[in-house]
């Protein structure tokens, strides 16, 4: 597929981006190796991928206070970040009426409590419907907060939500988590389902084209490899993997191979490379035996083919600290670890196409960017790689608000947002 053309009125928009984020600043005697901080004080830097706690907004969880998640106001500013894509998120469960009811309303509290972090704190926060916005939020000193979405399985069989959710602020939209939906099959399947659409759904196919005319970013992170294929060949935008690595270094299948890395990038989309640990490192020696001990604690069998097997029968409090425990087996990731993987997309794919996710509050944080706090480290080991000034301003935000611009300029023609 060749990469699609970009529109007069784009080229124009990331132009006047580019001056904000890229090296421009320097002239024509730019270092070859930019002070770090500086450069970071200099670039838009934008998280695509964190996740919130339930309570989100409420007590200790205010968005204004300083405390135990990873992310909060307090850290936001003391790292430098202009902008945080959270995430609408509920758990996979049992696809009855009842199980979706209850991930509706799920999805439906963590909305609410999304926007309400710029209601509680107008001084601090907006929440940005458009580039337009992100660009406005950051040069007044605010944090842009994007509501994102993630597993269509609260939609059951319906497209009709995506409409309700877009007119409420969500603005990217991915179609599943750990288990498949109506909507798509997941890279990690529920045990014993396997692959049920060999990829999209109908519904899922029908689902591209209506977040095409909407104008909301398509999110590709946790499908299958079918899945993401079918996904850029339908979409008439480019589309992101908000919080994704590489297989090419960590055989995951949560991980994107090269031909998923090749595919998204001539689409003109990004791939957001993650700071979860168990997606940059390898398990070293014993990991299978050390995973059967906590497996035989949880209750569930000694065989297994990929350690979260079986785990969708916990319930959602135990399933989430299995998933602790098998994650605490694999060795700490560093800031170190998760740059050799930008290094890797880089090479594969160019600069142009990769970007930086947390996934924060739901695993998410390596050694060194353990809460958003921390950014600056990841932009002084770029520097320390090599990378330009005008790479860290791509790689943190630009080449996401890029894809962004075009999403919202292939709306605007089809004569949608």
């Amino acid at each position: 597929m060749a990469q699609r053309p970009r529109s007069r009125l784009l080229t124009v928009a990331l132009g006047v981006l580019t001056a904000l984020w890229s090296a421009a600043a320097w002239g024509a005697d730019a270092p070859a190796r930019p002070d770090p901080d500086a450069a970071h004080a200099r670039a838009l830097v934008l998280d695509s991928h964190a996740d919130i706690p339930l309570d989100f907004g409420k007590g200790a969880h205010d968005a204004g206070v300083d405390g135990d998640p990873q992310v909060d106001l307090p850290k936001l500013k003391r790292g430098g970040v202009g902008a945080v894509v959270l995430a609408v998120f509920a758990p996979q469960g049992p696809r009855t009426p009842e199980g979706i009811a209850k991930a509706r309303a799920v999805a439906d509290a963590k909305l609410a409590a999304i926007r309400g972090v710029a209601a509680s704190h107008p001084d601090q926060a907006e929440l940005a419907l458009s580039v337009a916005d992100v660009v406005r939020i950051h040069a007044a000193g605010k944090v842009a907060v994007i509501a994102g979405f993630l597993n269509a399985y609260p939609f059951g069989a319906s497209l009709a939500p995506i409409d309700d959710y877009y007119a409420a602020g969500v603005r990217t939209f991915g179609f599943v988590h750990a288990g498949g939906n109506d909507y798509a099959d997941s890279s990690r399947p529920a045990a014993g389902r396997g692959a049920e659409w060999g990829g999209l759904s109908p519904l899922g196919r029908q689902a591209v084209g209506k977040l095409n005319r909407l104008g909301v970013v398509i999110d590709v992170s946790q499908l299958t490899p079918e899945g993401v294929l079918q996904t850029v060949a339908l979409s008439k935008a480019p589309v992101i993997a908000s919080h994704s690595a590489v297989r090419g270094r960590v055989d995951s299948p949560r991980n994107l191979g090269d031909a998923e890395l090749d595919a998204i990038a001539r689409s003109g989309g990004v791939v957001q490379i993650v700071a979860f640990g168990p997606y940059l490192v390898n398990p070293g020696p014993g990991y299978a035996d050390k995973v059967r001990v906590v497996r035989a604690r949880f209750g569930l069998s000694a065989d297994f083919a990929k350690p979260a097997d079986g785990a969708d029968a916990l319930g959602d409090e135990r399933r989430t600290a299995y998933a602790h425990e098998i994650a605490a087996l694999l060795p700490k990731a560093s800031v170190k670890d998760l740059v050799d993987a930008v290094d890797y997309a880089v090479r594969r794919i160019g600069v142009d196409h990769v970007g930086l996710a947390s996934d924060f509050n739901h695993g998410g944080g390596v050694v060194g960017w353990s809460n958003e706090g921390e950014a600056a480290n990841v932009t002084r080991e770029l520097v320390r790689r090599g990378y330009s000034e005008a790479d860290v301003g791509k790689i943190w935000g630009g080449n996401f608000l890029r894809v962004f611009a075009e999403v919202e300029a292939v709306a605007k023609r089809q004569g949608g947002a």
